[in-house]
């Protein structure tokens, strides 16, 4: 599959949001986190900024984009349109939230029970993002039980580590948030390696002789290419990428998104280094996200290819 780069800013940007907002609700119930207006404003800024930045992204992707409030319309079938319902929902319970905390001061009643939807709304829209993807059997690569599980555990992963960055910036000290950030990165890179061992080891069953039903007769060849140039299909669905390119991406990707990232997390109990090594984990991980939603449709096989000459998908 051609990648496509407002999808992938989108899933990025919006994940991070998400995630973000669910550590928010939970730590700051629990006590774990100081109800400081200043802490508040500058959390939930970065927070509705990343969610609704990914949002408006995400329409890039779209050909007639002022139409887009009718993928709402479809939520009973379809999960993209479900991941919009949920997502604009999710500013309800997260709105009333934020006002408590940054207006307020104070997170207990009626704005506990609305950090608690907050939770349950961020990450129905988390799984909802991944179910896209995981509800398409044409795309073996994608039709699989760690695809929407990925995506919700990478979402909270960038959320606890860009809350890391928000308690070093405020001088809030402690090792429980550096280690939340640790944990769920840890947990988000055994998930993502599983996931290629799984797609690398999986038959690819969709075959040309399967789809034509001649397989009985032997191996089965187009006879004529079906266009003499490159089409929409052939260029949205027939994007390739090597082998040996992949598995050096995937190397960047442990790296960058997870390796970097746990060690500055690390470092960011020494006082000396807190605000630095958190900034490093945050932008380490940006950058390893964006390539690993980058190589996760640069990897996916349509089996719309198998009319254009494919073995298998």
């Amino acid at each position: 599959m051609h990648p496509a780069y407002s999808v992938i800013v989108f899933t990025t940007a919006s994940g991070g949001g998400f995630g973000l907002l669910v550590w928010l609700a939970l730590l700051s119930v629990c006590g774990a986190l100081p109800t400081d207006p200043l802490l508040g404003l500058a959390a939930f800024a970065l927070a509705f900024g990343l969610v609704t930045g990914g949002l408006v992204a995400s329409t890039a992707h779209l050909g007639r984009p002022e139409r887009a409030w009718r993928a709402f319309s479809q939520w009973r079938t379809s999960w993209l349109s479900r991941e919009g319902v949920l997502a604009v929902a999710t500013y309800i319970p997260a709105g009333l939230f934020a006002a408590g905390w940054v207006v307020l001061g104070t997170t207990r009643g009626l704005f506990a029970v609305m950090a608690v939807l907050t939770v349950a709304c961020a990450v129905a829209t988390l799984f909802a993002t991944g179910m896209i993807y995981a509800s398409l059997p044409t795309i073996r690569q994608w039709h699989q039980p760690l695809t929407a599980p990925i995506y919700v555990v990478l979402g909270l992963a960038s959320g606890a580590v860009l809350l890391n960055l928000l308690a070093r910036s405020f001088g809030i000290a402690g090792a429980a948030i550096p280690w939340l950030a640790i944990g769920w990165l840890a947990a988000g890179a055994f998930l993502k390696w599983a996931y290629w061992r799984r797609i690398d080891g999986e038959a690819r069953t969709h075959t040309i002789e399967g789809a034509t039903g001649l397989g009985h007769l032997g191996k089965v060849r187009p006879l004529e290419p079906p266009h003499t140039q490159p089409n929409f299909i052939m260029r949205e669905m027939g994007y390739q990428i090597a082998r040996k390119h992949a598995e050096r991406l995937r190397g960047l990707i442990l790296l960058t998104g997870f390796l970097v990232p746990i060690l500055a997390s690390v470092l960011t109990q020494l006082p000396a280094a807190a605000s630095a090594a958190a900034a490093v984990a945050a932008v380490s991980m940006s950058v390893g996200l964006l390539l690993e939603r980058w190589l996760f449709f640069a990897e996916a096989e349509h089996v719309s290819m198998l009319y254009y000459g494919a073995d298998a998908a």
